[in-house]
């Protein structure tokens, strides 16, 4: 599944995917945004920020926010856009990220989450010294987690492919 047909899918629920890219000193950050336009009012649903390693050699998700009450496959639309971005703009093979640890209950929750959609555990970010980088870099403690930017975009294509995106909204 490519990016255009994502945004048809998009258009088809009456959402827009809008994907901003920066380049900076060999770095790629991107930010991709699922919303609702009505009449010059625009209602961001999702967001996911991050960026690309140097060489292309992989994707760092930093930010992900989801409306608890947005519409339908916003959630779904955000990661296929994000895979679906790396790979055919990017040649990226691999994402990671961090489940930070924000309190017991809710890291729990974001790491069953993110095995779902396709991730792996790599390893816990903790108070070791040998944890020192990756806090710096990732602000914080937590599970970091790896995944295959294929896999998750085919495992999140065949949800989207059960929606009909030949009727606007």
């Amino acid at each position: 599944m490519q990016v255009e047909e994502l945004q048809n899918i998009a258009f088809s629920l009456g959402l827009v995917i809008k994907i901003q890219v920066r380049e900076t000193l060999g770095l790629c950050f991107f930010k991709i945004v699922i919303a609702e336009q009505k009449d010059n009012i625009v209602k961001i649903w999702g967001e996911m920020k991050g960026w690309s390693f140097l060489n292309n050699q992989g994707i760092q998700l930093d930010t992900l926010i989801i409306l608890s009450n947005s519409p339908p496959f916003v959630s779904e639309l955000i990661w296929a856009s994000t895979m679906a971005w790396a790979i055919e703009k990017k040649s990226i093979k691999k994402a990671r990220l961090l489940a930070i640890y924000d309190t017991e209950g809710y890291s729990k929750k974001l790491v069953r989450y993110f095995k779902i959609i396709g991730f792996k555990i790599v390893k816990e970010v903790a108070s070791s010294p040998i944890d020192l980088f990756l806090r710096l870099v990732w602000g914080g403690a937590g599970t970091l987690m790896k995944g295959d930017c294929s896999q998750i975009l085919k495992k999140i294509a065949k949800k989207l492919s059960s929606i009909d995106s030949s009727q606007p909204a």
